[in-house]
Parts: C-alpha cells; structure tokens; sequence
C-alpha cells in the first residue's frame, strides 16, 4: 500500500478542501438573487423560476463539479418545485420517445460490437486497402466515419483504438515525435467525429435535439430529413480532413508491409462469421431500412425498441453482454435537458431571452444562423455537445418564433455544428482516445483541430445558404 504524503501548507489544503463547498454557496447565492429580484417587464414569475435555474444548470455543466447526468437530475426535481410544472408533467417529460430512441440505439450499437461484427469489418477492410501510407490512413479515416453513421462514434473510437495502435507499435513509430503515428490517430478521431454527424446514430445529441424541438413545438424532424441535411457537410468534411491529414501531415513512413502481420492475426483470432454476427447484420440493416423510409409512420423509438426486443427474442446478445455499452448517465442527463428545454419554453422564458438578449444583433435570417452555429461550434470545443444542445436550443427556439423562422432550421443549426468538435481532448471521447495513445499531443490537435474547425463552420453556412434551398429547408 502506497503512502503519500500531503507536503504543502496546512493553510493551502484547507483551502483547496473548501473550494467545492464555497463554489456550491456561491450556486445558491446566484439561484436566490435572480429568483429574488423584480420580475422583468414581459416575464412571468415561472419564467423568471426557470431562468434562475437555467443559469444554475449552465454553471454545472460548464464546470463540470456534478456529473451531467446529476445536474440533469437537479433539474427534473426542481422544475416542480419551482411550479414551473406539475409532478406529472414534468416527470412525463423524461418518458420523451427520443430518451427511447437512444436507449435503443446504445442497445443495438452494443450488439454489434460484442457480436464482433465492427471489429471483424474493421480489420478486413483495413487490411484490403491499407497497401500503401496514404490507403492506410484513407482506410482508417473513412471506415471510422462509415460506422459512426450506424454506430455511436465513441464507441467506433474505442473500438479502433487498440488495432490503431498495434499498427503503430508494428511499424515502430516514435510516441510524440512520428508525423506519421500523428495522422493515424487525429484520422481515427475525425474520422469518428465527422462521421458521427451524418445520422441520429452517431450521437445521441441529434436525438436530443429533436425530441426537445417535438417537446416544445410538436414538430418533428425524421430520420432520413436530419440526414439529407447534414450529409453535405459531412461528405465535404470528409473530403477537407483527408486533404489534411495527407498535406499538411505528410508521411515520414515508406513501407507499411509489417502491418499484413497484425492484420493477418487479427484476422485468425476473430475465426469464421458466425450466426451471430450475420444475425446481428441483417438486423441492423432492417432497422435502419425502416427508420429511412418508416420512421415517420412508425417512429423511430419504436423501431428501435423492437429491433432490441428481437435481439433478445433470439438470443443474440445476453443482457449482462449489453450492459457495459449501456451509457446510464447519458440517457439520465437527456431525460433532464429535455425536461428543462420544454420548461423554458412553455414558462415564456427562452422566448423572453431571445427578445431581450438576442435581438440586439439578430437582424436577418442567415446572421442569426452564422452566429447560431458558430456559438455552437466554440462551445462544444470545451463541453459536452449534450449540454450546449440543452443550452441553446431552448433559446434558439425561442428566436425562430421571434423572427418567423422555421424552428427545423434552428435545430439544425445548433444539432450539426455540436457534432464539430476537432480541437481538443475535453471536446468529445474520441479525441481524448487518440491523445491517450501518446502518439498526438493535446498541442498537435489543436493545431490541426483549429483548421478543421474554421472549415467546418465556414462550410456549415455555405450549405445552409446554397444546398438547404434545393432541398427545401427554405430560409
């Protein structure tokens, strides 16, 4: 058993010891004085409730003190006890279809992988196609962007990882010094981040997205509309990222022929498809041929949650197998952020900040757009995507019924840009996966993320003003 010795002033410990429950007061005293001031002209009192507590989930989320799933939970009790809403309604709000939805798509993308089905596809794709430098990273980057179209991207990036990184202890590459073991880890993150943009299955934060616009105005957006505007941006993203990787990270590796040998024993571990992983195939492209063309009709909660119970029906997967790719405390936290954007919106609040704060520099549709999508992208590089989306959209809602915007067009405007997230460890897992490797430091993501991220807002904006009108999103 290891001892370690605290070595600094007695003054500095109570003081870093005291930090957490000073920082709580200080909560608490902001929660009281915006509760306590004068109501503003053209806000109610459970308006000004839910600001109040709006203001305080933002401080948690932000500084990350209380797991976000905890402060989602917060917000669930209080908006109740605020009388903002009744018990009923407001506990209702976390059976939202879209909390259904995610659910079930943890579930299958689970199935997938512990069937073996990704990592089998991975590996013999890879092992076709990587002959050179350049096919390999094409290979890695495009593959990983594929299967976050089907799959959560965090759970692509951690299934890459570690065959990622058997290819660069097999070709010797030096961790931190390597441009080329660099490429091979920012192409496995972009790779699952861009492609984690292109379908509700890559993120549960276009979920989110959707079911607090359906919470707050009855709208819906389907699955195959979400995709037709998105997949410009994703397509070109693509294209943008492999320029990079490739140019502005040239190879400092000749010959990739020791990495057949990794590939070929990958290959003879995983042995012959089995019933399962043909099984689990089928499956999953039924499901997803039904939320194309059937999701409206049916929903797409309930397609997933039948695909899941026929999972089960021919045991295909075990529960206690499904279990750890099963993330609790994201469904927790979008079951509270749907309960706090639906609060917002039918207290009058996120229609009041949207007059009182936004209107000041809100003078056409597209402004609002561009500056929209990019407070989105520079959020989401230093938070969770789920927490912007939960931040923003209430009040992005609100101004599309301020300037007679279709509120479609805001969800899309916040759900894509949260996806973009290229510059830093803390922005999404699968960039903190590839830095873990030690092969990419923070600062060389960042350099590079800067760029990713400037192209992927500046092409946002131009697919929102040329392509959304010959798909009629009009503007």
């Amino acid at each position: 058993m290891n001892v370690v010795i605290d070595k600094r002033p007695i003054w500095v410990i109570l003081l870093s010891r005291s930090l957490r429950p000073l920082f709580f007061v200080v909560v608490a005293i902001i929660f009281w004085y915006l509760v306590s001031i004068p109501t503003p002209d053209g806000l109610g009192l459970e308006g000004q409730r839910t600001i109040a507590l709006f203001v305080v989930c933002l401080i948690l989320w932000v500084s990350g003190v209380l797991p976000l799933a905890i402060t989602s939970l917060l917000a669930i009790v209080m908006v109740p006890l605020l009388g903002v809403l009744d018990k009923k309604a407001a506990y209702a709000l976390f059976g939202n279809e879209a909390v259904f939805f995610i659910l079930g798509a943890f579930i299958l993308s689970g199935a997938v992988m512990h069937s073996g089905l990704a990592g089998r596809t991975a590996v013999v794709i890879m092992s076709r196609f990587g002959e050179t430098p350049k096919r390999l990273i094409a290979s890695i980057f495009f593959l990983a962007a594929v299967l976050s179209f089907f799959m959560s991207e965090h759970a692509v990036a951690a299934m890459f990882f570690p065959i990622v990184l058997e290819i660069a202890k097999g070709l010797n590459l030096k961790p931190g010094k390597s441009v080329y073991a660099k490429s091979l880890f920012l192409a496995l993150a972009w790779g699952c981040i861009i492609g984690g943009v292109a379908t509700f299955l890559g993120g549960a934060r276009v979920p989110l997205a959707v079911g607090m616009l359906k919470e707050a105005t009855g709208i819906n957006i389907g699955f195959f509309e979400y995709t037709a505007a998105a997949f410009p941006t994703v397509l070109i993203m693509l294209l943008i990222g492999y320029f990079m990787l490739t140019k502005f990270l040239p190879s400092d590796v000749e010959d990739i022929h020791k990495i057949k040998a990794v590939f070929e024993r990958k290959i003879k571990e995983l042995g012959k498809i089995g019933y399962a992983e043909y099984a689990v195939g089928v499956l999953m492209a039924v499901t997803i041929f039904l939320w194309l063309f059937l999701g409206r009709t049916i929903g797409i909660a309930n397609i997933a949650i039948a695909s899941v119970v026929v999972l089960f029906v021919f045991k295909l997967v075990r529960w206690k197998d499904i279990e750890e790719y099963v993330n609790w405390g994201i469904i927790l936290m979008y079951g509270g952020a749907i309960t706090l954007g639906a609060a917002m919106e039918k207290s009058g609040a996120a229609a009041w900040i949207a007059n009182t704060v936004i209107s000041e520099w809100a003078r056409s549709p597209l402004i609002i757009i561009a500056i929209l999508s990019l407070l989105t992208i520079l959020l989401t590089e230093g938070m969770s995507n789920a927490a912007v989306i939960a931040i923003l959209l209430p009040v992005g809602i609100g101004i599309a019924g301020k300037f007679n915007l279709d509120p479609r067009i805001i969800t899309y405007t916040i759900a894509i840009p949260a996806g973009l997230a290229f510059c830093f460890p803390m922005s999404t897992p699968a960039n903190a996966i590839a830095v873990s490797s030690g092969y990419v430091t923070a600062r060389d993501m960042a350099k590079a993320g800067v760029l990713m991220m400037i192209s992927a807002w500046v092409l946002f904006n131009i697919t929102v003003f040329i392509y959304w009108p010959l798909i009629g999103i009009k503007i």
